[in-house]
């Protein structure tokens, strides 16, 4: 699906209109990508904010300049880390027709009986490398561990197979795993722990 967002040129790239632009909710940008010139422009803030927040980091953006709209996917973006918000965009125009590589987030589904068992959930990877075109990508892939016992694991080989995108990683790659609790080990480190007074009690009886 694609979300529209409004963009101004920015013709003006002094310091000064930056901090103008800014202080009226809107940070600079720049588009640039298949058979387009680098065109800086501004857009508002929270409007790019919620766009990537409900519509996910992959998703289509039919940016309009000036009447004109364009496809593109927002490849990079600065954040005041003090402030937390942002200071500068870049939009890549894509080729709809065209496959990309892209990473995209993993999304765990339901409870492992393993962990209800007392088991402990370990995901490796949070993020898949995948290759689709860009009206293809999806927001997520959905993994369901539901039937994760204490032990097993998941790999990308075990992921259902999707036509619409091609998983880049390798077979073997593991997503997420049931380990045992850890319980078994800190009672023989508390039994060590508690043996060793005995050993120098002997010791000093031995010496007298």
């Amino acid at each position: 699906m694609t979300v529209k967002l409004k963009a101004d040129k920015r013709e003006d790239l002094k310091k000064s209109y930056t901090k103008e632009i800014r202080e009226a909710g809107l940070i600079p940008a720049v588009v640039y990508g298949h058979n387009k010139d680098p065109k800086t422009i501004s857009v508002n803030s929270l409007e790019l904010l919620k766009t990537v927040r409900e519509e996910g980091k992959n998703a289509i953006i039919s940016l309009v300049v000036d009447g004109e709209s364009v496809d593109v996917m927002l490849h990079d973006y600065q954040v005041d880390p003090l402030k937390d918000e942002l200071l500068h965009a870049d939009f890549y125009v894509v080729n709809m027709a065209q496959e990309m590589d892209v990473e995209v987030s993993i999304h765990l589904e339901g409870e492992a009986q393993g962990v209800k068992d007392g088991g402990i959930l370990q995901q490796p990877f949070h993020d898949l490398a995948v290759r689709a075109k860009p009206g293809n990508i999806p927001e997520y892939i959905t993994v369901d561990v539901s039937n994760l016992e204490i032990g097993d694991s998941i790999e990308v080989a075990d992921l259902k197979v999707n036509k619409d995108y091609q998983i880049l990683e390798d077979e073997n790659t593991t997503i997420v795993t049931i380990s045992p609790p850890e319980a078994d080990t800190t009672e023989e480190d508390d039994t060590e722990e508690e043996a060793e007074p005995e050993v120098i009690n002997q010791k000093e009886e031995e010496e007298e």
